[in-house]
């Protein structure tokens, strides 16, 4: 058979030429020791490279930063070192009143708002008093008209009493000439008749100075009771205090005894900042350890930083059902113009009165953030750069839940690791638990 001839060249020459050795590899039989050989070196080179990557893994988990909680460096007053219980509550006002007025009408002028201060007596608000001012004069007529009424009496009195006079002259003469024979016994008798009329005359204008006195007592009675009604439309500041809320404002209708809609009851309400004190709900399962005088120090949410003296004045004698508490009242010893009514408040009862410096607050730390090393008491401080430095540390007076620490390095708001572990070492890196 013949080459076949593609374009002028042999099939042959269109094969690729290879090399003697591959030619012999690829055509030789492999033997099966050589597979085995080739295999095991295969699952040899993963199990290298399977460790390295472990090895790695591990070296890297091992340098991770541990993961640390952290508690912050507080200031404390030493008095907390008396505390035997703790309650909540509120400053309230003791003496406190919502200020209206027993007449109904328009109001038409008022004259303090919210943080006003009064005085006893001052005038807070006015209502529409025109009706009232139209009784006024009504009843002013009615006294003016009593008067001339007690006038008209007392001259009709008179002029009975000038008529009886006269009538008992008259009468005496008769008599003395009935004596002496001049005038009969019926001339006697007219002069006594007229006596005794003059006489009738004389009680009957005494009783009518009487009821023209008692018309100008009433006239003048309803002229007190017109200027009341008045009054009632002037809303006066029942005590020295200050104003807390406006409830009403000019052109509202008061209306004290209705529940209307649209009305208004109370104009202002006030209260005696002098009468400041905390009412405190105290578990029943507590109040015997409570008693009058008893020394506290009181913290207000709204200014933290201040610490108050204060002692109890009362325990109220009953027990609120739903919350199983009793409600005790804290005075201040001294009070601050700065504490006003309604606010949160948070009351410690001590077991003594502390002193002055009992109330000057102190470095404190929790004491789960103190460690053992060398012998000696440390802290370990994170700083901002998450790496830890060791402190040592003295320790002072148990204040509640936290420790004095005196005399350390320590300023409030330090950030110390809570929990310490043996391993943990100055200079460490660590990360913050959120």
């Amino acid at each position: 058979m013949g080459a076949v001839v593609v374009e002028g060249y042999p099939r042959s020459a269109l094969r690729p030429t290879m090399p003697e050795s591959e030619n012999l590899v690829s055509t030789q039989p492999v033997s099966r020791g050589t597979k085995r050989r080739s295999a095991w070196r295969r699952r040899s080179l993963w199990a290298v490279v399977t460790v390295s990557i472990g090895a790695a893994v591990a070296v890297g988990f091992g340098r991770r930063a541990p993961e640390v909680q952290v508690s912050s460096v507080v200031t404390a007053a030493p008095s907390a070192q008396y505390a035997m219980l703790t309650a909540s509550g509120y400053v309230v006002a003791q003496r406190r009143a919502a200020v209206s007025s027993k007449a109904s009408g328009r109001l038409l002028e008022l004259r303090v708002r919210e943080g006003s201060q009064v005085r006893r007596g001052d005038l807070i608000a006015r209502l529409d008093a025109a009706d009232v001012q139209a009784a006024m004069l009504a009843a002013q007529a009615g006294v003016n008209q009593a008067v001339a009424g007690g006038q008209q009496a007392q001259a009709n009195l008179r002029a009975a009493q000038v008529e009886a006079g006269n009538a008992e002259g008259e009468l005496q003469r008769s008599l003395s000439l009935q004596q002496q024979g001049f005038v009969s016994t019926q001339a006697v008798d007219t002069a006594r008749r007229r006596t005794d009329a003059a006489r009738a005359q004389v009680a009957a204008a005494e009783a009518g100075v009487a009821s023209a006195t008692s018309a100008l007592a009433s006239a003048r009675a309803q002229m007190q009771v017109q200027d009341v009604n008045r009054s009632n439309t002037e809303i006066r500041a029942p005590f020295d205090g200050v104003v807390l809320v406006k409830n009403a404002n000019v052109g509202d209708l008061i209306t004290p005894f209705s529940s209307a809609a649209g009305t208004m009851g109370a104009v202002v309400t006030m209260a005696d900042m002098g009468t400041l004190e905390v009412e405190a709900d105290v578990s029943e399962a507590n109040v015997g350890k409570i008693r009058r005088e008893m020394p506290v120090e009181i913290t207000l949410d709204a200014l933290p930083g201040e610490r108050f003296r204060g002692f109890v004045t009362s325990i109220v004698p009953t027990v609120d059902r739903a919350k199983a508490t009793v409600t005790t009242k804290v005075r201040f010893e001294k009070l601050d113009a700065r504490v006003l009514p309604e606010m949160s408040a948070k009351v410690v009862f001590l077991s003594q009165t502390p002193t002055e410096a009992d109330f000057k607050p102190v470095t404190a730390v929790n004491p789960r953030v103190l460690a053992e090393r060398g012998g000696a008491r440390a802290v370990f401080r994170v700083k901002s750069d998450n790496t830890v430095e060791a402190l040592t540390v003295q320790l002072g007076r148990k204040l509640g839940d936290l420790v004095e620490v005196p005399g350390a390095e320590l300023k409030p708001g330090d950030r110390l690791v809570l929990s310490p572990t043996e391993a943990l070492r100055a200079g460490a890196t660590v990360v913050v638990a959120k």
